[in-house]
């Protein structure tokens, strides 16, 4: 291609959606100093746009927008212009998007707000097409109605920008209301069910009509909701919930049949017809969630999705030094000569292609079958395509294919008059076929920043599904990241996380010149993937970093006029709000994890000011959990938690030993919701025993690995039989 006429300054950043519009006509800057004071100095408006790279409305307001020259110019005439990539900088971003959500109602990105000079908002929105059109006010006309009002009504539009800024710090203020004590565990998790079993969908299990998503929290929920509720009805119902959801999601085209991993979310009812990105924050907790569901049920199907996901994340989402990249994009090029990109084209099928890939006949079935018969109809294949138009505004999937699992084993092969047993191998045929056609395509973007958050989740989902599974290289990844996490984004001199880090040209691990500091979600996810790492590798390491992590996440975030943890810190003099996320939606809100991680932290170090913190939080929180516990199903999961107590489960043994092992695979293959697993390998000057005076009282007996259950930290007596051990831990 043609060098690109003209630069903006976000040609030196190394975001890949902010490297995205670094040759737009418009003038653009990252968010910092040097924007601030440009606006301030010629007195004009900021025009703040914030997006991701993988995010189709983004790419769609570029191409119209953006890149139009003629608006360009309107732009740098009139407004500093501000691009925010945020994952990058969720802070601003949510300072921002609490206004837009606010003043509309609804909220979204591409997000476009105009501020003051001094960062205040005053008016905004998401997607505007360029012109005006019947129904929407085009982003031309907006642009030039608001630098009109900026040259006449100045002074009432920065009155009214400050009366804004008031009214939100107001509304989105979480803080103890006078009350003392946390809500009560058993209405909160009562009610909590209740709301979820009424959202139910009974025939393809979710949450919602449409569009639908795969809303990990809410299944965590249900796992532990069972747990405590193992003989009731309620807690079947809550087991079938999760299970059936995982299984309906397993089967939808919102689940990559031949690339592995699963899309954002599908947009309609049967998870049949998905939006196409791929974040690695759904892979993450999707790996932990059907790990658990295996663990529950024993049933392979769960297994055989774990090790799709994270094959998909293994091969497609790993840089060379162990971290994890953010996403893949929905768009790409159908054909390497086409010109435009559209949404699927990666993933999505004509007839005569699968046809023509699997022609072969097929000994012993019907006369006549050819592979392609039995895949199409096991996948739902139609010769005009089987995507409605409802599901496709834009005719992107006219006469494509989304895959979807339409029948049973058993159902296909009797179609075809096939012996059940051979119908996976032939299934697995078409698979693999497919994938190798599918290689030929262009591929989608791929965005390679890696988060501290994100990874954190991603590693959680590799050692759960390591202790799960009983796979010992899963568990080996999960300790390659962190590792990785460690030497790129964690400052050993100030003790502080990282939020981001970017793959480089030659494939080297590069930073910001001004790195940018973790997030409370960076050290709340960071921190609970080292418990979980603790426990699948029992590396005494992890734990004594996640507790130096937790002790500076107090130190950075806590609020101890309100209570509970605010979302930033208190270093940056751009951010107008210090706010607390109060929903646990695609990733959980960090509040809610950090409960559980606290009353995990206290198990393990004896600090029993965690304990404390952990109610406090829930305390802060207290309202929302009664009314709308279903907005915080991971905080909801954590109030049975703390109301339950943590019970450490201690083995007295020599870990290379088998009968620790042994002892040790009891403990994995159950799945309770309120234990912490310690190994007491009876070194007393190690890591553990300097924390935990008892574990010195703790002996093995008659020299076998011995389990101790251990609250508060008094035992109970020793047992050294696992079938006694799975007896102490079902109760």
């Amino acid at each position: 291609p043609s060098v690109p006429r003209h630069a903006n300054r976000l040609v030196n950043e190394k975001s890949p959606y902010l490297l995205q519009h670094a040759h737009n006509p418009v003038d653009w800057y990252p968010w910092g100093q040097e924007a601030f004071d440009k606006a301030k100095k010629e007195n004009k408006l900021i025009f703040l746009s914030v997006g991701y790279s993988t995010c189709h409305w983004c790419h769609v307001m570029e191409e119209e927008s953006f890149k139009n020259k003629e608006i360009g110019e309107i732009m740098n005439k009139n407004y500093v212009c501000i691009k925010v990539d945020r994952e990058e900088r969720p802070d601003v971003d949510k300072v921002y998007m609490t206004f837009v959500q606010a003043t509309s109602g609804g909220g979204g990105w591409p997000m476009s707000v105009w501020l003051t000079p001094d960062l205040k908002p005053f008016a905004g929105g998401t997607y505007f097409p360029p012109e005006d059109g019947v129904h929407r006010v085009g982003f031309r006309t907006v642009l030039l109605r608001i630098a009109e009002q900026w040259k006449e009504n100045k002074d009432a539009l920065l009155e009214n920008s400050q009366k804004i800024l008031e009214a939100l710090l107001h509304v989105s203020e979480v803080r103890v209301q006078g009350q003392e004590s946390p809500p009560p565990s058993k209405e909160v998790m009562a009610t909590c069910f209740q709301q979820l079993s009424n959202s139910y969908d009974e025939d393809y299990g979710g949450f919602s009509k449409s569009p639908k998503f795969p809303t990990p929290v809410n299944l965590n929920f249900l796992f532990t909701y069972w747990a405590l509720h193992r003989t009731t009805p309620e807690g079947a119902q809550a087991l079938q919930m999760a299970l059936h959801t995982l299984k309906m999601m397993a089967h939808g085209g919102i689940h990559d049949h031949i690339g592995q991993g699963f899309h954002r979310y599908s947009t309609d009812q049967h998870w049949h017809v998905p939006h196409f990105e791929k974040m690695l924050y759904d892979q993450g907790q999707l790996a932990a969630a059907y790990s658990r569901a295996f663990q529950i049920s024993g049933d392979r199907f769960f297994a055989d999705v774990v090790q799709d996901i994270l094959l998909y994340v293994s091969r497609d989402l790993s840089d060379q030094a162990g971290g994890f990249y953010s996403a893949e994009d929905a768009d790409s090029y159908p054909t390497a000569a086409s010109g435009e990109k559209r949404e699927g084209a990666f993933c999505v099928w004509a007839a005569e292609e699968i046809r023509a890939l699997l022609p072969d006949p097929v000994e012993g079935a019907t006369e006549g079958t050819t592979l392609g018969d039995i895949f199409m109809h096991h996948y739902g294949v139609k010769e005009t395509g089987n995507v409605s138009p409802m599901q496709d505004p834009h005719q992107e999937l006219k006469g494509k294919n989304v895959l979807i699992v339409r029948y049973s084993p058993e159902l296909t092969a009797a179609r075809f008059g096939l012996e059940p047993g051979r119908l996976g191998a032939l299934l697995q045929e078409g698979r693999q076929r497919l994938s190798a056609a599918r290689a030929q395509r262009p591929r989608p973007h791929l965005d390679t920043k890696m988060l501290a958050a994100w990874n954190g989740l991603m590693i959680s989902g590799f050692a759960q599904a390591g202790v799960a599974l009983g796979e010992q290289e899963y568990v080996s990844r999960a300790a390659r990241a962190a590792a990785f996490l460690r030497r790129h984004l964690f400052d050993p001199a100030s003790g502080r996380l990282l939020r981001s880090c970017y793959r480089g040209e030659d494939d080297s691990v590069e930073q910001s010149a001004v790195p940018i500091q973790g997030f409370l979600e960076d050290y709340v996810f960071v921190i609970q993937a080292l418990f979980d790492l603790y426990e699948a590798s029992l590396e005494q390491g992890w734990l004594e970093w996640a507790l130096q992590l937790q002790h500076m996440q107090d130190k950075l975030f806590w609020d101890p006029k309100g209570f509970a943890y605010f979302s930033s810190g208190a270093d940056d003099p751009s951010l107008l709000l210090r706010l607390k996320n109060d929903q646990d939606g695609a990733e959980p809100a960090a509040n809610s994890v950090t409960v559980t991680n606290l009353l995990r932290a206290a198990c393990y170090s004896g600090h029993t000011e965690w304990v404390e913190k952990a109610g406090q939080i829930l305390t802060a929180f207290s309202e929302r959990l009664q009314k709308i516990p279903i907005a915080l199903p991971e905080m909801a999961r954590a109030t049975a938690v703390f109301h339950h107590t943590l019970k450490q489960v201690v083995i007295c043994g020599d870990p290379k030993g088998e009968d620790t092992k042994e002892m040790l695979r009891c403990v994995h293959s159950v799945f309770s919701p309120n234990k912490v697993l310690m190994l007491a390998d009876g070194d007393s000057a190690g890591f553990l025993y300097r924390q935990l005076p008892f574990l010195a009282s703790l002996e093995r007996k008659d020299g076998k690995a011995t389990a101790y259950l251990c609250s508060n930290f008094a035992c109970s007596l020793p047992v050294t039989s696992p079938q006694e051990l799975r007896g102490m831990l079902c109760p």
